[in-house]
């Protein structure tokens, strides 16, 4: 009866009477070798990792949580982002204590969404986590576009110029972000905290377009 009344379905299937089914979990699920160097167009000069490609379950979890306000899909994609912090930390790629830095969004798509989404995954993914923090110290300017429909050099010159670090960031620095597409975004990140002396180890994004 409760679904009759306010249906709930799979965010990354649309399965009824779930809200993250199993099928779409076991999508998510972080393996050995994971997550993987991708080659973004623009290279930010660090290594930059992704969890998976851009489709799928990931993709309408992602959508779901930005565009929808599925606050609930916060959860799977953490523990996908825990996991992946995991494995980057045993590998040696990231080293704590190290400080996570959300990619900058544009102020207006935040408060449409009830605040940064990737702020919210990258806090509940570190939550507890002896060494590793969250600092969005990062944000857009005024007037920067929606990347959305955009190419690959309108991109680039729509994010140039237009990163802005409001505090420092103390230690080692991971970007992290929910897509990557052309690597604008994350390459001026880099560079704008690269600017302030800030060393930063990586590049991680959900996924990767």
């Amino acid at each position: 009866m409760l679904d009759l009344v306010l249906p709930i379905e799979c965010g990354g299937c649309g399965a009824p009477s779930t809200r993250w089914c199993a099928a779409c979990a076991a999508e998510l699920v972080v393996r050995p070798d994971e997550p993987h160097v991708i080659t973004p167009r623009q290279d930010p000069g660090v290594p930059v990792l992704a969890l998976g490609r851009y489709a799928g379950a990931r993709r309408q979890a992602i959508v779901g949580l930005k565009e929808h306000g599925r606050t609930d899909l916060v959860p799977p994609l953490a523990g996908a982002v825990a996991a992946a912090l995991g494995t980057l930390i045993a590998w040696g790629v990231v080293v704590p204590p190290v400080t996570v830095v959300p990619a900058p969004t544009r102020s207006l798509a935040a408060r449409r969404r009830g605040g940064d989404p990737v702020t919210k995954i990258a806090r509940m993914a570190t939550a507890g986590v002896e060494g590793v923090a969250v600092e969005p110290v990062l944000t857009m300017r005024a007037f920067t576009r929606d990347s959305v429909g955009l190419s690959s050099a309108q991109r680039q010159r729509n994010v140039v110029g237009r990163v802005r670090q409001r505090a420092p960031v103390r230690g080692e620095a991971v970007v992290f972000d929910d897509v990557v597409t052309t690597g604008a975004t994350a390459a001026e990140a880099v560079r704008v905290l690269q600017t302030s002396g800030t060393y930063v180890s990586a590049v991680l994004a959900i996924a990767h377009a």
